[in-house]
């Protein structure tokens, strides 16, 4: 079976995407509807900053295509307040809600604070806490955290890398799962600008190589100003189409 390419965008309930990627008589209630016309997978992000109910994820599952994946950003009261600390109690009501996705939950991301620096034994004892049926990646903000001894831990619970660009910074390309999770959060400072052409031309031939490779790839643009993560993902979907040719 060919191994699965999802592109979109990390969030997409963005008002001031209204006239810009949303037309603008799009009700704000129909922005899921219109979002789908386009793309199949989209991250989770208000997740990070308040868990939504199991009924709301239940809403979000219904009113998407059956091929849907969405991927969820875990609250930050695991990874900026606990730093992954004793998340027994924490992960086991994130996943009493987000499980209302059913077989639409793709991979669940961590996104671990930028000032906090490489902590192996944390890493270590949450890994070895998370339900194994899930696909999980580390957005790691802070470089400390690049290390053998790290990327060792991942591929030991197949658990990806997230790579990612920030305010000019470019992780390694390390791949430690059987699916590679990115992220682009913009090239003109934090959540800002939009991709070149040649930039997008870049990612597409990375993407494809990956795929070639036997793994499942997920990304989603971040650089939500002026709806330019979406026409970035939307270019970058024509331009895979084009190299897959």
């Amino acid at each position: 079976m060919e191994q699965q390419l999802h592109i979109g965008t990390s969030g997409w309930h963005y008002k001031h995407w209204v006239g810009t990627f949303y037309p603008k008589d799009v009700r704000q209630k129909d922005f899921t509807g219109y979002y789908t016309r386009f793309f199949r997978t989209v991250e989770i992000n208000n997740s990070f900053y308040k868990l939504p109910t199991p009924e709301t994820f239940a809403s979000w599952r219904n009113a998407v295509p059956d091929d849907f994946i969405f991927s969820v950003k875990a609250s930050r009261y695991l990874t900026h307040m606990k730093k992954l600390l004793n998340p027994q109690e924490p992960l086991s009501r994130f996943f009493h809600s987000a499980n209302a996705l059913e077989h639409k939950l793709g991979p669940v991301l961590f996104q671990l604070p930028p000032g906090w620096k490489v902590n192996a034994s944390r890493l270590r004892n949450f890994l070895a806490q998370l339900p194994p049926y899930y696909r999980y990646t580390f957005e790691f903000r802070h470089p400390s955290w690049y290390t053998d001894e790290i990327l060792d831990l991942l591929r030991k619970h197949n658990a990806a890398f997230c790579i990612y660009e920030l305010d000019g910074h470019v992780t390694p390309f390390h791949v430690t799962a059987p699916f590679v999770y990115v992220r682009l959060h913009g090239p003109q400072g934090k959540y800002s600008g939009s991709y070149t052409e040649e930039a997008l031309q870049g990612w597409a031939r990375q993407c494809l190589a990956w795929q070639q490779a036997g793994l499942d790839v997920y990304v989603y643009f971040d650089n939500d100003q002026l709806g330019y993560a979406a026409f970035n993902a939307l270019r970058l979907q024509e331009l895979v189409a084009k190299q897959q040719v």
